[in-house]
Parts: C-alpha cells; structure tokens; sequence
C-alpha cells in the first residue's frame, strides 16, 4: 500500500510531515510518497535518517497553496501545486490515499476536482473523531459545508456510519441530528426537513435529536449537522480542551507544598485524560464522499499526528470504506430525497 503525503502543507512542513512520515513507515505496512519540493524534503531526510528508507520516495512539486488563497482558485491556477499532484497520483492509481495538512478549503477542493464525488453524493463532508465518555463520537459535516440541505445530512448520516463501523470498529453505529432540543418538532427549517428523512431510513440506526452536551457525553455515535454549525463546535471543543490542560497546570503551580503533592499521586490519571483530549491521538479527519481515501489533518498537525493520519489512511484503504459507502449510496436511493429536500 502507498500513501500520498502532501508535504508542504502545515503549519510546520515539511519538518514535521516528513518525521510523521518516518515514523509511519517504521511502524505500519505501508510505503509514503512524499510530494512536494525535493530538495526541501531530501534536507529533513537527510537530518533525521530517513533518507535510506526505501519505504519512502519524494515526487516532486514545485507551487504550494497558501493558507490565504481562494481554494478553488489556486487548484485551477497552481497545477503543480503539492495537495493537486498528491491527489492526482490517487486519481492515476499510483497511489492508494491522500494525507494533507494546510489549508482544509484547498484539500476539499482538490480532492473534489482531482478525485470526483462517489455516485448520489451531492457534497462530500468532513468526519472528525471527538473524544466521549463512551469512546468516539463522530461529527459530521465539521467544515466542508456551511449550507446544506436535508439530503446532505442524509448522505452524512450514511457515510459517518461507515467510518464508525469500519474505521472504530463500533457493529451497530447509532446516528443523532444535532439541535436544541430532543423532541422531533425542535430545531430551525433545516432540523424539522431532516428528521422524517432519517427516521425513514434502511441503513442506518437513527437515535432522534441529540443536543450539543449529548456529544462528549457519547449519547450516540454519529453526530450530523451542517458544516457552519460543526466547525464551530470542533473548533469550540479543541479550544476548551487546551483550556482545561491549562487551566489544571496553573492551578497546581500556583497551589501549595500540600496540593503538588497531591497532584503528583494523580499524575498518571492525568496524563491519560491529556492524551483522550489530544486530537494528534486520532489523527486526521476523512473526507468522505469523494471517490478516494483523503485524509485531512489539522494545520498545526506535527509529527505524531501526521503518523497518525497516514495509519488511518491506510486502514480506510483495507477496509474499503469507499466501497462500503458507494453501495449503501446506491441501496438507500438518496437521490430521492432531492425532492423532498
């Protein structure tokens, strides 16, 4: 199996990308195409032994998107651009996926542009794994889309079910709408549209409305909801998280001889809760509905979370997630629902 990575995308490429990298091929079964620019690339690999591993290779790309350019823009204009080259060797079958950090306007444009949607999906959508008290719960759309219709959440409620059955290995994933409230009548146009579409459906397992607090507490496994709205709980979640660590470190620093004492008896407690708080732990998100496995990560993705992404972009290849989601698509009939959305 061979992994594309897009190099140079990140807050912190290509140093950090490529020691995900070099970590990735120690550990997992898989062989890495780093693209980007070569002599950068052979630099890092340089440094940090990487440069004999014949698991790795670089395809050389000479433009990277920037964070600040218009995504659908740059695909069009920068056609040597890392994220597009790394999608076309999917595309071209010299590659199995695709793991990209940077710009998430950029990856969703490249991957749809690059790779094409799977048959009956209108917009592919983001899944992101939130830590719960149950395990994961998956949100989706987290940020690919910030207007949907009813049948997206439909096609959401389908494809986030795939990748918590096959990916989280849960047998029997329960999906929730997200809204204000668990009564069937709650909710904005969009809430009241979707339920009746999901209740209805043959395969999925629909729970009702689940409200924000019912995410981290694990209530369901699937969480759908318009891309606006989950990007704004992810982005929410990340920062209350960091608060948290924090929050618990200055609290011990400032505390007395007693209090330290006392937290260091709980320091192991502690340094399991960080690491179920820690989004490098899962590392990236999938975009689903795009005919291909495409991993995205977090910009400010290091190492450990490019490790990460790169395992799970593997196993979304052994599992054949998109097959899976293909033929649910093809079994459920969504383009139905266009006329009732």
């Amino acid at each position: 199996m061979k992994i594309a990575v897009d190099a140079m995308g990140g807050d912190y490429a290509p140093e950090e990308i490529v020691l995900g990298a070099i970590e990735a091929v120690k550990d997992y079964d898989l062989d890495v195409v780093l693209v980007g620019d070569k002599e950068k690339i052979q630099n890092v690999l340089t440094r940090y032994g990487g440069k004999e591993n014949s698991r790795l290779s670089i395809f050389h790309a000479s433009q990277v998107i920037d964070m600040g350019e218009h995504p659908a823009q740059a695909i069009r204009k920068k056609k040597d651009a890392s994220i597009v080259v790394a999608t076309r060797l999917v595309k071209e079958g010299q590659c199995d996926a695709v793991v990209a950090a940077g710009s998430t306007g950029a990856a969703v444009a490249a991957a749809l542009f690059g790779l094409g949607r799977i048959k009956g999906i209108d917009r592919p959508c983001i899944a992101t794994p939130i830590p719960s008290k149950k395990g994961i719960t998956v949100l989706l759309d987290s940020g690919a889309n910030s207007n949907s219709k009813p049948k997206h959440l439909v096609e959401g409620a389908i494809m986030g079910s795939h990748y918590a059955k096959y990916i989280l290995g849960i047998k029997k994933p329960v999906v929730g709408l997200l809204n204000i409230g668990e009564e069937a009548s709650k909710g904005n146009e969009l809430s009241q549209a979707t339920y009746p579409l999901l209740k209805k459906m043959k395969t999925i397992s629909f729970y009702g409305n689940v409200e924000g607090r019912d995410i981290p507490d694990g209530k369901v496994d699937v969480v759908v909801c318009d891309g606006f709205v989950g990007n704004v709980i992810l982005k929410f979640g990340e920062g209350m998280a960091l608060f948290i660590i924090r929050l618990v470190k200055e609290t011990i620093r400032q505390s007395g001889f007693i209090a330290k004492l006392g937290a260091m008896a709980v320091y192991p407690a502690l340094k399991i809760l960080k690491k179920r708080l820690d989004f490098t732990e899962y590392g990236g998100a999938p975009l689903l509905g795009v005919e291909g496995s495409f991993i995205i990560c977090h910009g400010s993705s290091k190492a450990k979370a490019i490790k990460n992404a790169i395992r799970v972009a593997g196993e979304f290849v052994e599992q054949d997630v998109v097959g899976h989601i293909r033929t649910s698509i093809e079994e459920e009939e969504v383009e139905q629902y266009d006329s009732e959305s």
